[in-house]
């Protein structure tokens, strides 16, 4: 049985594999670039200069650059008020930055695991995952390793780039059912190659997920660990499209991952899995979202949303969850006959209306499901007034993890502010000022105010932290992963009280009675927010 300090390790050790998936392909791509090599000549440099000297993509560069400073590689400075970022070594650079080459094995082990959800893996993927286990096994030719040393963290994070696409794949195949995780197993009984699948199932009893005897294989209380919490893996996995471009990204066509319509298949990101593995993530955060609706839906019937409008409703999971805990948890589940549940879908994406629609007719929900841009919910309030005179300020509007994933709008007039945050934010490659994020964000949380004052906006959002408090917490957040998923396809995660503050500036001001973050302390990457009018 694992105590409660080993399994806070272990979940350490998932942490850092997702570092790994964002800081090797980063760190590699800087390396081969020179970019490491420069900053560590230079001592001190500004972003501007850096993107002058190797006429790169400002946006995407300040992304990278951020991720290195929150592995303590790299100090970042923002001067705001002049619009100026700077990056300084500090005494964890000369190292790291010397062992950024040993990345390029994990590199290349992605560049075959990005084909892993439609080939798996395929007779050449073997040979070059062979390759890399016998390198991990001989720790890279590093004399030698001490926790938490420098050479550790590389480890680490080479370990994750092997690790995580391997057990999203096996979690998604029906590796860790039941079946597999109680008994005993050969290779024989899960891949038609088995002697190749012999090599990857060593490679994780050598890393102690499994114990091995004779051909059959059990797993460890260890390996149970992690193969229970295989989605936690899947997010950042389902990005590796984008990972595996940053040379473009950074250095060349900062559109090579752009579709021409929202409808078109997407190439930065693998959709499936980003919702296989966000379904496990989110459950966490429903429980609260749970207790907030059955709160307002068990007020006085006079005092109730007539329904809920679920912007952003992709393949209506949603909504059926919302719909339930209303039918058996609440007072107005008892009267839906005499007062029924307006239920209304809306995204901005045909394709995903279409799975809505399915899944809510196959649940046997009435619902509208209509296309709907959340930065319009002028056009929005609009359709469900003419079309099902519906207004739409009398609804519950929620979403989860949509806010920060709007498309980019300039502001239309800015602030004298001064941002107050640490992120780095980009568009189609450009830098965008962080001043202007929090001026957009506040016309943007303006334009819902009118239809959500009533009400309320309830939200699950994502944020980020500073890269100095990730930097000082390696192995107790996911923060770096995020701000790279997030960070090269143009999203905007802020930190929670820069989030907040902007909220309550734009008369949407945070419920404290329904308010909760993730991790309640200051590395809180994830809020549910309910935001109310004055």
């Amino acid at each position: 049985m694992l105590t409660k300090q080993d399994k806070g390790k272990l979940r350490g050790s998932i942490f850092r594999h997702l570092d790994g998936i964002a800081t090797v392909t980063t760190a590699f791509a800087l390396h081969k670039k020179g970019v490491l090599d420069y900053i560590l000549d230079k001592q001190s440099i500004t972003l501007l200069d850096l993107t002058n000297q190797f006429n790169a993509n400002e946006g995407y560069l300040n992304v990278a650059l951020r991720i290195i400073c929150a592995q303590g590689w790299l100090t970042q400075h923002i001067d705001a008020k002049n619009d100026s970022i700077t990056f300084r070594v500090n005494a964890n650079s000369e190292l790291a930055f010397s062992l950024a080459h040993l990345y390029e094995d994990a590199v290349n082990v992605l560049k075959y695991a990005v084909h892993f959800p439609e080939e798996r893996i395929r007779a050449d993927a073997f040979i070059v995952l062979e390759r890399i286990f016998n390198k991990y096994q001989a720790n890279f030719g590093l004399e030698t390793v001490k926790d938490n040393s420098i050479e550790h963290q590389v480890l680490k994070h080479i370990e994750g780039a092997i690790v995580a696409p391997i057990t999203v794949l096996l979690g998604v195949n029906g590796m860790f059912h039941k079946y597999f995780m109680e008994a005993s197993f050969t290779a024989e009984e899960y891949h038609k190659d088995p002697e190749s699948f012999k090599k990857i199932l060593d490679f994780l009893s050598y890393i102690g997920w499994f114990k091995k005897k004779n051909s059959t294989y059990q797993f460890t209380d260890e390996g149970l660990f992690f193969a229970k919490r295989a989605s936690a893996y899947g997010v950042t996995v389902s990005y590796l499209p984008t990972f595996l471009q940053l040379d473009e990204l950074l250095f060349g066509n900062p559109l090579v991952l752009k579709t021409d319509s929202p409808d078109d298949t997407e190439k930065h990101v693998h959709r499936e899995m980003n919702v296989w593995g966000s379904g496990g993530a989110h459950s966490t955060y429903f429980k609260v979202i749970d207790q907030v609706i059955i709160k307002l839906f068990n007020k006085p019937i006079d005092q109730q949303p007539k329904g809920i409008l679920d912007m952003g409703c992709g393949n209506g999971a949603f909504i059926q969850h919302i719909f339930d805990v209303i039918e058996h948890q609440t007072s107005r589940g008892k009267v839906l006959d005499e007062h029924p549940l307006l239920l209304v879908g809306a995204d901005f994406n045909k394709a995903a209306l279409k799975v809505t629609r399915a899944n809510l007719i196959k649940a046997d929900i009435w619902a509208k499901v209509i296309w709907g841009d959340i930065g319009r919910p002028d056009l929005l309030a609009k359709d469900l007034k003419d079309d099902y005179n519906i207004e739409l300020k009398d609804l519950l509007n929620v979403r989860t993890f949509l806010d920060h994933n709007r498309i980019w709008e300039a502001p239309k007039e800015t602030t004298s502010r001064i941002s107050t945050s640490s992120g780095a934010y980009a568009y189609k490659g450009k830098r965008i000022n962080n001043n202007l994020v929090e001026d957009s964000l506040l016309e943007h949380l303006q334009k819902w105010k009118p239809y959500v004052e009533q009400f309320g906006l309830l939200i699950i959002e994502l944020h980020t932290i500073n890269p100095k408090l990730t930097a000082k917490n390696i192995g107790k957040t996911a923060a770096t992963a995020y701000d790279a998923t997030h960070g090269y396809s143009d999203q905007y995660i802020l930190e929670v009280d820069v989030f907040n503050n902007v909220a309550a500036e734009a008369g949407l001001h945070p419920d404290p009675a329904y308010f909760s973050k993730f991790p309640d302390n200051e590395l809180a990457t994830v809020s549910v927010n309910l935001l109310k009018g004055n």
